[in-house]
């Protein structure tokens, strides 16, 4: 069995529609998926009719943005880690109205990230962007508009060359703080709405994860153990990026909590990488 449940769609910062990525899904014999876009379940309803017209087994998803902190490292400050929702009802009305209000936040950060992109622009002398800028990329997202977006404007205007060079450039330090979700709101929100919630990506190296607080994969685990378990139903152990050490250690450390494992390709479309993150059966059987 193909099974992935990390893919990005428009709605977020993918680059297929739900559609495409079920075209995809079918030509590559993927059996078992979940779209999980960054804070919008505004794609669900029309993934689950899609999934049953396709004959594809599917649990809605989402992956959560969530602030936080611990006191044994990087002095207390402030980490961003991201936390995947399962077979939620897509249609619960608090879940939806609090991703509504992060979307709402999300523009107001973006126009701020423009601000200061201009700030940076002026020292370089690069033409400023504009309202019509902003409009132009607010245009391009279908849910919920995120730096990445505004990266591959900056490549369509031929600011940088690619997405990697827009955030090493400008955007890491043109940042404005995302809004702040903690892990027992995040938590709540979803095993309210009749889901389950699994950390993602735990020691992945280039994005929110563990591994920005420590890169030793015990001390990872102990910090879920102290901070983390009683707000958590699982781990993804398979992800696109992980070393089979990482794997390894996740497996044994869920199996040992009674966790649910789950994995995917984290897919956003460039490149296309779904269904390509071999996955045991086992993980469809934990969903029912």
């Amino acid at each position: 069995m193909i099974i992935d449940l990390h893919i990005h769609s428009q709605c977020s910062d993918g680059a297929f529609t739900v559609k495409e990525i079920f075209k995809e899904a079918k030509l590559r014999n993927i059996e078992f998926m979940s779209i999980t876009d960054h804070d919008s379940i505004s794609c669900q309803e029309e993934a689950l009719d899609l999934a049953e017209t396709a004959g594809i087994r599917y649990v809605s998803g989402v992956e959560l943005n969530v602030t936080f902190s611990h006191p044994n490292y990087r002095q207390g400050k402030l980490v961003s880690l991201d936390f995947l929702g399962y077979q939620f009802d897509a249609k619960n009305k608090t879940l939806a109205g609090k991703l509504r209000q992060m979307a709402e936040y999300r523009e107001e950060r973006a126009a701020k990230i423009l601000r200061n992109l201009n700030v940076e622009f002026e020292k370089e002398r690069i033409e400023q962007l504009t309202k019509r800028d902003f409009e132009e990329i607010q245009a391009s997202v279908d849910g919920t508009i995120g730096r990445p977006h505004i990266a591959d404007y900056l490549v369509k205007k031929g600011i940088v060359r690619t997405r990697q060079d827009a955030f090493d450039k400008y955007l890491v330090r043109c940042n404005v703080p995302k809004f702040p979700l903690y892990l027992e709101e995040a938590s709540r929100l979803v095993r309210s709405a009749g889901g389950k919630i699994v950390l993602a990506h735990p020691n992945d190296p280039h994005g929110t994860s563990l591994a920005t607080l420590t890169k030793f994969l015990p001390e990872q685990t102990a910090i879920i153990e102290e901070s983390m378990l009683s707000y958590i139903d699982g781990v993804e152990c398979w992800h696109f990026r992980n070393d089979p050490q990482t794997t390894d250690h996740y497996i044994t450390f869920a199996k040992e909590y009674g966790l649910i494992v789950t994995g995917g390709s984290d897919c956003h479309q460039k490149p296309v990488v779904m269904g390509t993150v071999k996955i045991p059966d086992y993980v469809a059987d934990q969903f029912h």
